[in-house]
């Protein structure tokens, strides 16, 4: 199996608590899928580029999709963030948008009335 990125067994070991029950057939590679989730949201990539290791895309959207409907993440997340120790350091997010130039001005002209100076129309 060529995957760039898989969960350690230990990680497996602590949030398989909070997957269901597998219903008649046997789940695929929970771990393989997982971390094909991880890999795909953390790399921004559309579920269709996900390397060919992590098994069918549709599969690991499936699974995403399916999972996420059922809170079976947010549940991980809240509980991994509950363990956690107070953090050294926060960071925020700096990404910001490089408006137009002429974006300033459409406040200043009146198109949004509700927003800009303009008097209105009466």
């Amino acid at each position: 199996m060529d995957v760039p990125f898989l969960l350690s067994r230990a990680q497996m070991r602590r949030i398989e608590p909070f997957f269901p029950l597998s219903h008649g057939v046997p789940r695929v590679d929970d771990r393989r899928i997982v971390s094909g989730i991880v890999y795909v949201i953390k790399h921004g990539l559309m579920w269709r580029d996900a390397p060919k290791g992590y098994g069918p895309h549709k599969t690991i959207y499936n699974r995403f999709i399916r999972w996420s409907r059922l809170g079976v993440f947010n549940r991980i997340f809240a509980e991994l963030a509950g363990q956690a120790e107070e953090p050294d350091a926060i960071m925020i997010n700096a990404t910001h948008l490089k408006a137009h130039r002429t974006a300033a001005s459409l406040l200043k002209g009146g198109l949004f009335p509700d927003v800009s100076g303009a008097p209105k129309a009466g």
